[in-house]
């Protein structure tokens, strides 16, 4: 087994000193302490709790914030792997295992990637992403045979998320991806973490107590899907995916993004909404390459090679043919 917090599958579950262990480590762990203060919610009006709770909430960015380096540094490794041809794959357990999968998920339509682009890994697999599997996240060796299943390079970045920053299968796959080379971050919530140690690159968030003790779905995982949203969002704008602000690589895939398409041409390039649409059908659906041909008057061929030459970066393209 690998990591420092690994359980042995055989141990009994009356081993009291394996138990002494895990308490005394979840004890140092800011994210599962209790705070004495809030144990008459249960006691209180809704609204006194929902203000309570959004307090609790808004320390949440400001956590975050603190770790803008880290972020900032991961941003710059993840952009340079993409545009060599790496990968961006998640690796976390349950809730923190959701929010890396619901991130990936959700790159190709709002980005136009490739779906293999962004991964998601989740112990437990693809059950795990509803259901609760049982002691899949103590498994250290998963991780690895995931991550070889996907025939991981050096060109690749694992990012491993854990509130606690203490999961076996997390800190397991961090060690595997940093032994062939691959960049890799850890996103936690507590510091000094094992998966911050794990990896070179640790993105701990001091997060604190928890509004309820025992759930890091609540501020850790508040802090972690801001965090993931930076990772890809950041690295697609350095990628060239956005203009003015503005997603330009999105798919339309539904009549909702169609619309968003043909409104987004219109918006960016000054142009009524029949022509907007008209240069959506010269570019094949390609927001980014009708901008482009209302922009230098380039036929679809000639603004195609253009763009390919600027790699992707639409600000580029159009200062060339300009």
């Amino acid at each position: 087994m690998k990591g420092s917090y690994t359980v042995p599958n055989d141990t009994p579950p009356n081993d009291t000193t394996r138990l002494n262990e895990l308490l005394e480590a979840l004890s140092a762990l800011s994210t599962e302490a209790s705070t004495t203060e809030r144990g008459d919610l249960d006691l209180l009006e809704t609204a006194e709790l929902v203000r309570r709770m959004n307090a609790e909430d808004q320390r949440v960015p400001l956590a975050v914030a603190e770790r803008a380096d880290e972020i900032a540094r991961a941003i710059d490794g993840i952009t340079a792997r993409f545009r060599r041809g790496g990968r961006l794959i998640y690796i976390g357990a349950g809730t923190a295992g959701r929010i890396g999968v619901l991130d990936a998920s959700e790159c190709p339509p709002t980005f136009g990637t490739d779906p293999s682009m962004v991964v998601g890994l989740i112990a437990g697999g693809e059950t795990a992403i509803r259901s609760a599997v049982e002691n899949a996240e103590d498994d250290a060796d998963a991780a690895e045979a995931s991550l070889r299943e996907l025939e991981l390079t050096e060109l690749d970045t694992v990012v491993g998320i854990s509130a606690s920053g203490r999961t076996p299968y997390v800190i397991g796959g961090l060690e595997y991806a940093r032994g062939i080379g691959a960049l890799t971050a850890a996103i936690a919530s507590n510091p000094n973490s094992g998966i911050g140690a794990a990896a070179e690159i640790a993105i701990e968030v001091a997060t604190g107590p928890e509004f309820i003790s025992g759930s890091t779905r609540l501020k850790a995982g508040t802090a972690q899907k801001l965090v993931v949203n930076m990772l890809t969002t950041l690295s697609m704008i350095k990628l060239g995916k956005t203009y003015r602000g503005v997603m330009v690589d999105l798919l339309a895939t539904n009549e909702k993004l169609h619309a968003r398409s043909v409104r987004t041409v219109s918006q960016l390039a000054g142009v009524g909404v029949d022509e907007a649409a008209t240069a959506l059908r010269t570019a094949d659906g390609s927001v980014k390459l009708a901008l482009l041909i209302l922009a230098t008057g380039a036929n679809a061929e000639r603004a195609t090679v253009a763009l390919a030459e600027a790699d992707g970066i639409l600000r580029e393209a159009i200062s060339a043919l300009s």
